[in-house]
């Protein structure tokens, strides 16, 4: 990787650390930033001095608690998970079901928040992951109501496989954004795993256009789609009107999508 400018630099250094990469020593910084030595040393002393990397005892950097106060003024970050997080919960006690919220970031779906489930499926999921938008509930719902553009784009775009179940024909993508705009809902079977299925609704902002997703994930076996499907939509329209949303001219109920509809 060639970087050029000081900032460049910097953010490379910052772009070394991810979810599999938590801790790295100077070394691992210098090789993954494509960096000398002796430039990755230069600026990681001044990350660590003005808080953005922290060094332990044994010598590795981590990310550093001033990135977390920055990252904090996000609206799309902590400050949506503060408005949401009274409906997650609630979401949460009608289901004791996995339950996710998340935004879009380009052609991916970023979760910014997850109550897990004591003894619900299990679920690749953490906040911060990101996955495509095409293999998940969250995404498919976020995907269905972005600029036509940009579903035609993604649509036309290579389109990654997980499991035999997961969405890689554009046109089966073009039918289920569709379904999704029609009934409010997404439900996505088995893409990510073949045991999860994953009700989501979107969220509203004030101007109207979509902001977020929410989604339940549950196990696929036995999954009670029409009973989700209406407590998902419950609660991302409780979020759409926290965050100031009217639906003066919106449908307020559609019909749910018959089970399972994204195999």
């Amino acid at each position: 990787m060639t970087t050029s400018t000081a900032p460049d630099r910097l953010l490379s250094v910052l772009a070394a650390f991810d979810h599999t990469h938590p801790a790295l020593s100077l070394t691992d910084i210098s090789r993954r930033a494509g960096l000398s030595l002796t430039t990755a040393h230069r600026l990681v002393g001044a990350l660590t001095r003005w808080g953005a990397l922290e060094r332990d005892e044994s010598g590795v950097y981590h990310v550093g608690l001033r990135l977390w106060e920055i990252a904090a003024l996000a609206p799309r970050g902590l400050a949506l998970r503060q408005v949401a997080l009274p409906y997650l919960e609630d979401l949460y006690e009608a289901t004791h079901e996995n339950v996710q919220l998340a935004v879009r970031d380009g052609d991916e779906v970023v979760y910014i928040e997850w109550l897990a489930a004591r003894s619900s499926v299990g679920v690749h999921i953490r906040v911060g992951a990101r996955w495509p938008l095409h293999a998940t509930g969250v995404g498919l719902a976020l995907l269905a109501h972005g600029e036509p553009e940009f579903q035609e784009a993604y649509r036309t775009g290579p389109l990654a496989s997980f499991t035999p179940y997961t969405i890689t024909d554009p046109v089966r993508l073009r039918r289920v954004l569709a379904e999704v705009r029609r009934t409010g809902a997404a439900v996505s079977g088995r893409q990510i795993t073949d045991d999860a299925l994953s009700v989501a609704a979107p969220v509203h902002g004030r101007d109207g256009t979509v902001a977020a997703a929410v989604s339940v994930v549950v196990p696929y076996a036995g999954a009670q789609v029409p009973t989700l499907v209406p407590a998902v939509r419950l609660a991302a329209r409780g979020i759409s009107r926290a965050l100031g949303w009217r639906p003066e001219h919106g449908r307020e109920g559609a019909p749910p999508p018959a089970y399972p509809s994204h195999r």
